[in-house]
């Protein structure tokens, strides 16, 4: 038999949510409809925050990237997830599967990088308002967002080169929705340990110095809403920033519960509705969450409507 994984396990099984298998359909219906929503509701606050000129602050510029992560992100994992609930065969390439875990590794930094960003933007409205505009310049706001776009790259290149340049010599069943990680790599039948030294070192510098920043960011926002004398100038702070806590709080408590046990006491099923948690219903409530709490969103929904409907009329 050849050295090298390819000659040992040409495909693998993406065992999902076969447990369930008399809510095959019921599975199929709900995440189909949570795809559907997550679709349309950031592709609506994209159009929505590009033609409004109301929504063209940085904010807004960000939170256009952030709704677009979370588009490719879910058709990463989604319809593979979709058809698998449907189909009796559930397999899927070698190459497939390491397509799949390098895409979902670069947008999952990339959303880490660019919430960074947004609490940064934050940061610098609440605390330093009068030079808000000359630091959050057009220039300074796409080096940003390209960075965060970027910095998805790396970790995805490493990450799944050193993963399937590993030995699988079977079994090749996955026992999770699609190709992460933790999973695939409890199917290595050589020394995982340097791919297990590199993992926590990836989820390091991706999930905690990101978070450590958001941390930092909010610490020096809550210190300046304190010191406001007006109530109702802390109320205005605050409230730009609850949506954005509210989805940093969703996305990295599920994926630091998720990376920083690459091996540990999980059980598949918990792994699952973790993964589900940050790769699934958060990227659905994002566009939720931004728009149901933000009157400037909700306002220019109902203009770009009204036009919609005077236009109709003529």
């Amino acid at each position: 038999m050849r050295e090298g994984n390819q000659s040992l396990v040409t495909e693998f099984i993406l065992l999902g949510f076969s447990n369930l298998h008399e809510f095959q359909v019921i599975l199929f219906m709900l995440f189909l409809v949570v795809y559907l929503i997550t679709l349309i509701g950031n592709s609506l606050l994209v159009l929505v925050s590009t033609v409004d000129p109301s929504l063209q602050s940085p904010m807004y510029f960000f939170l256009r990237s952030l709704s677009l992560m979370d588009i490719g992100y879910t058709t990463v994992i989604i319809p593979k997830m979709l058809t698998n609930l449907l189909s009796k065969d559930k397999s899927i390439s070698f190459g497939g599967c390491a397509a799949q875990m390098f895409l979902a590794f670069f947008f999952g930094p990339s959303e880490c990088w660019i919430l960074t960003t947004m609490a940064y933007d934050r940061q610098a409205a609440i605390c330093d308002p009068l030079r808000y505009s000359l630091i959050m310049n057009r220039r300074f706001c796409l080096q940003l967002s390209l960075a965060s776009w970027l910095a998805g790259i790396p970790v995805a290149t490493v990450k799944t080169t050193l993963m399937f340049t590993l030995t699988f010599c079977g079994p090749n069943v996955i026992n999770h929705f699609f190709c992460d990680s933790p999973p695939v790599l409890d199917l290595v039948c050589t020394d995982t340990f340097a791919v297990e030294i590199y993992s926590v070192t990836a989820t390091v510098m991706v999930l905690m110095l990101p978070f450590g920043v958001i941390v930092v960011s909010y610490i020096r926002i809550l210190v300046t809403i304190l010191k406001m004398s007006s109530a109702e100038g802390r109320r205005k702070a605050f409230s730009t920033c609850s949506s954005h806590l509210v989805v940093v709080s969703l996305f990295f408590g599920a994926a630091g519960s998720t990376y920083f046990r690459v091996k540990a006491s999980y059980s598949p099923e918990t792994k699952k509705l973790l993964s589900l948690s940050y790769s699934v219903f958060t990227p659905m409530l994002n566009p939720l969450i931004y728009s149901l709490r933000n009157q400037e969103v909700k306002g220019a929904l109902k203009r770009i409507l009204g036009r919609k409907i005077s236009s109709q009329d003529l």
